[in-house]
């Protein structure tokens, strides 16, 4: 119904109702008696006389046939004992219903208005469990339509029904005519009232109905308010019980309750602290069941001491109490005060229940202690307490996260056992998303088959494993299945099939989904377009990352912490500084600066971008560091060449009581072996096993291995690979072909070669490393013999390129594209600045050049280096006091190197290169990373 009619404009007659049996064969309202001419057509002659004094109670139960009864009942009707009627009209529906005369029962049940609405609903329940709520509205359209006269609590009782029957026009057609006749409507039946309308024709008419009314007592407000919570209109209940202050109506508590869990859930915290203001006035804080309300709803709005506050409150702790306070701290990741908390609570002598464990359980998996998940269900088992749907959910997320299949397989036998998947599809989904997530998608789709009840939690989990696994044709079989049972696919399972186009570098199938979206009549939202955005930056395809992102924009969707995240990392792939920059701004105006992620991302994009100072200032603001973002910033110290400052900052780490892991070792090593620090690497690398029980891998070996080697100790960089318990693999040997390049080793090279050309033989970089080795000692044979190798295994060079960012300009400069449009004036100044620098002392390093080429043309080939113009285009251009930031995709060559030194001493400026493997900070002619590279 688009737009619901005025109550006060109904007229719609009432015996007009389908249901209705009969009309009405009179205008004025018949007696009781005249309702059923039939009723008691088989009565004996003969009845017993029934004086004022008469005892029903005690003659009903001599009664031993149905004609007896009907006898008595008719004799009280004669002798116009309403108020026996009324008295003892619960037992007379029992009788009736006994001798099967559901008929006469309702009557008997409809006429007896003097009983309490208690006594009512136990008479409805015996005419239910006799008849059902259908009988007994085809027996009150019968009995009204014939012009028996209803009070409101039989109105109020069929009302009930239609809002149980959902039946719309029955209950429309009961209020028309209680407006007609001008029926004075009590509490209870504006309380039917409300909800039939709620339920039935939806909550604005339920809401429009109680505006109307000119009384609202206590109870109908609090009726309306929890109305609108059960229909998820938080906002507009919050709005009701403000309203409801204002007309001087008091809330109960169990209307209290629930707009606090409003507060909660809508994290509305200013209107949670009036409502605790409201139960302070009303010196309701010695109700337990508010009180845990409010525990709740302060530590939803992450404010654990207010929650705390009332707690120690107080006068007494229920279990519900003392769970609601658990629960707080767990879920907030304060899971140390949740176990002191546990054991205050058995000291109190309240013993914890399945919930209280569940709490623990659930807090521990949701923020990643997943190795204490299984030790607390031990403790719980032990406890004595039985692993339930809530304990098994939260095991299985951290037997998903830990990768333990097989401990998963033995919880799945459990549930079995116990018969937990049968009914709980939770239990179900989890099942199905631990074996995605363990690449069993056999046994994953075994279970979802065999689930009695799947929702669409189900089908989304099925169908992102496939599409995560690359198995689109099963993933698009499962979609096309999901009508079949009529399920309709939400933006979860199509955001699921983005993110795994995506991921696999279909980029443009990912796309093509984000447009079938919009053709199911869903809108795409934020999560499918970071989906689409994170697939390429996966694939380190950064610039279509920035490219849809700006297409997001276009289509009017609003980035979030996830994508502002991802897009940082995609301007850390390019080292775009303003483009980072630029979000930075947006994160500081949209709030995303306090988001753990974003900050790491700001940390991560800013190092590799060339702006150390603004990492380090970011990292320092951040309140509660996570190992992420000591890894990130440890990592930033080492690509700049600060090992000793990386290893600072690991000691102030662990001070913070933040225990590292591999990735901490692998920015550490990386930290020793670019600042030459060979003692402090072993040391570290010997830390590893027997302080932090962490396994090296191989990773760390090839960081010993090219620490060692670049200090020039190659026979025990040799040894160390003998001696290592993992195979070498082609970061080991490339790490020694590097340093065997650096020390002129042509030996220890040409056995490092081999390797590489076996398990690489189609990466150019181990070809080249090996020709500047053969050049360098003029064995042009060998250099030849290379190219020839290279030729017949189809292997080509890469470009060389280096650029750099005037305002919004990128300038590329290639050693093999088309120049550069401003190429003589750049050259043209290069030589000036090569003529100023000789006067300091600079020479051309002509061994960088590997051609068999005169001396001449050595050194202009040296001018010709990417890196040199890109450095004298910048210098040309750059604000006054602006740094130079270049940015070149292979290693920067010696002489390039000492160059780049020599225009920092004369033009009095900072200079940033990156290159393929680090950064370099020259500055009044020095390097940061003092020649160790």
């Amino acid at each position: 119904m688009d737009k619901v009619v005025p109550f006060h404009i109904l007229t719609t007659p009432f015996h007009q109702n389908p249901l209705s049996s009969k009309p009405p064969t009179s205008h004025s309202p018949p007696s009781f008696a005249s309702c059923d001419s039939q009723l008691f057509a088989s009565l004996p002659s003969s009845l017993p006389t029934l004086s004022s004094s008469f005892n029903f109670l005690y003659d009903l139960g001599e009664l031993k046939t149905l004609n007896s009864v009907k006898a008595m009942h008719a004799q009280m009707i004669k002798m116009s004992n309403k108020n026996c009627i009324d008295t003892e009209g619960k037992n007379l529906v029992t009788y009736y219903l006994e001798f099967g005369d559901s008929r006469s029962a309702a009557m008997a049940f409809f006429v007896s208005s003097a009983q309490d609405y208690r006594s009512w609903s136990s008479s409805l329940e015996e005419l239910r469990r006799f008849g059902g709520d259908l009988q007994i509205l085809e027996f009150f359209c019968e009995f009204h339509s014939g012009g028996l006269m209803l009070d409101s609590k039989v109105l109020c009782v069929v009302l009930k029904l239609c809002t149980s029957l959902k039946h719309l026009w029955l209950g429309l057609e009961i209020h028309a005519c209680l407006i007609k006749s001008g029926f004075d409507l009590d509490v209870y039946l504006k309380c039917a009232l409300i909800n039939f309308y709620g339920t039935c024709w939806g909550i604005e008419s339920s809401n429009q109905l109680f505006h109307e009314m000119s009384d609202q007592e206590d109870i109908v407000w609090n009726e309306i308010i929890k109305l609108n919570l059960k229909n998820g209109r938080s906002v507009e209940a919050l709005e009701l019980f403000r309203s409801m202050q204002f007309s001087s109506a008091k809330a109960n508590s169990t209307t209290i309750v629930k707009a606090l869990q409003a507060c909660g859930k809508l994290r509305a915290l200013k209107e949670g602290k009036q409502i605790h203001g409201y139960v302070l006035r009303w010196a309701l804080e010695s109700n337990l069941s508010i009180c845990n309300s409010l525990i709740s709803m302060y530590s939803r709005n992450d404010r654990l001491d207010l929650a705390r506050t009332v707690f120690n409150s107080m006068a007494g702790h229920n279990l519900s109490s003392w769970n609601s306070i658990i629960s707080s701290y767990a879920a907030l990741g304060c899971l140390n005060d949740a176990w002191i908390l546990f054991d205050k609570m058995e000291l109190s002598d309240v013993k914890p229940d399945i919930v209280t464990w569940n709490c623990l359980l659930s807090g521990h998996s949701l923020h990643g202690s997943y190795e204490a998940v299984q030790a607390i269900l031990q403790k719980m088992q032990d406890a004595g307490f039985k692993p339930n749907s809530s304990s098994i959910t939260s095991v299985l997320q951290a037997v998903t996260e830990l990768c333990f299949l097989k401990h998963g397989k033995e919880i799945h036998s459990f549930v079995l056992r116990n018969g937990l998947d049968d009914y709980d599809v939770y239990v179900g989904t989890s099942l199905v998303d631990m074996y995605v997530k363990n690449n069993c998608l056999s046994s994953a789709q075994n279970v979802f088959i065999n689930m009695k009840n799947k929702n669409i939690f189900a089908w989304n989990s099925l169908i992102s494993g496939y599409s995560f696994k690359g198995l689109f044709e099963d993933a698009e079989r499962l979609l096309d299945s999901i009508g079949e049972e009529g399920i309709k696919p939400n933006l979860v399972t199509w955001n699921g099939l983005v993110s795994g186009y995506a991921m696999w570098g279909r980029h443009e199938e990912a796309l093509s989904t984000i447009h079938r979206i919009k053709s199911s009549g869903l809108t795409p939202n934020v999560v499918s377009w970071t989906a689409l955005i994170s697939g390429c930056s996966q694939n380190e395809n950064y610039t279509d990352s920035l490219k849809f992102f700006i297409q997001m924009q276009e289509e009017g969707i609003r980035a979030n912490s996830a994508t502002v995240s991802i897009l940082l990392k995609a301007c850390a792939g390019l080292s775009l500084l303003h483009k980072g920059e630029e979000i930075h701004c947006l994160c500081i105006r949209k709030g995303f600066v306090e988001d753990i992620f974003v900050a790491t991302g700001l940390i991560n994009m800013y190092s590799k971008s060339g702006k150390f100072k603004s990492a380090h200032e970011v990292f320092r603001k951040i309140k509660n560091k996570t190992l992420a973002s000591w890894n990130c910033m440890i990592m930033a110290f080492a690509i700049y060449g600060f090992g000793k400052e990386a290893i600072s900052l690991f000691d102030e780490m662990r001070g913070a009581g933040v225990q590292p892991d591999a990735i901490t070792f692998t920015a550490l090593l990386s930290g020793c072996k670019n600042s030459g620090l060979v003692d402090e690497g072993w040391k570290l690398f010997d830390s590893m096993s027997t302080d932090y029980n962490i396994a090296p891998t191989i990773e760390h070996f090839s960081c010993m291995v090219d620490l060692l080697g670049r200090a020039s100790y190659l026979d025990e960089a040799w040894d160390f690979i003998q001696m290592m318990p993992l195979k070498p693999d082609a970061t080991i040997w490339g790490a020694f072909l590097a340093s065997c390049r650096i020390h002129i080793n042509l030996a220890f090279a040409e056995i490092a070669a081999k390797n590489l050309f076996e398990l690489e033989p189609h990466n150019p970089a181990n070809y080249v490393l090996m020709m500047n080795l053969y050049s360098m000692s003029n064995r042009w044979d060998d250099v030849e013999r290379l190219k020839d190798l290279m030729k017949n295994a189809g292997v080509k060079n890469g470009p060389v390129w280096s650029w750099i960012q005037i305002d919004q300009a990128i300038h590329m400069f290639s050693a093999e594209g088309k120049p550069h449009t401003d190429a003589g004036k750049i050259y043209f100044e290069l030589y000036h600045l090569v003529h100023e620098m000789k006067k300091l002392g600079y020479e051309p390093d002509i061994s960088c050049v590997h051609q068999n080429i005169d001396e001449v043309e050595k050194k202009q080939l040296l001018l010709s280096h990417t890196e040199k113009l890109a450095i004298t285009f910048g210098l040309m251009n750059m604000k006054s006091g602006e740094p130079i930031r270049v940015i070149k995709n292979t290693r920067v060559c010696s002489d390039c190197h000492t160059a780049a030194k020599y225009m920092s001493l004369i033009r009095k400026c900072e200079i940033f290169m990156k290159d393929g493997i680090r950064f370099h900070h020259f500055r009044e002619g020095e390097c940061t990373c003092n020649d160790c590279w």
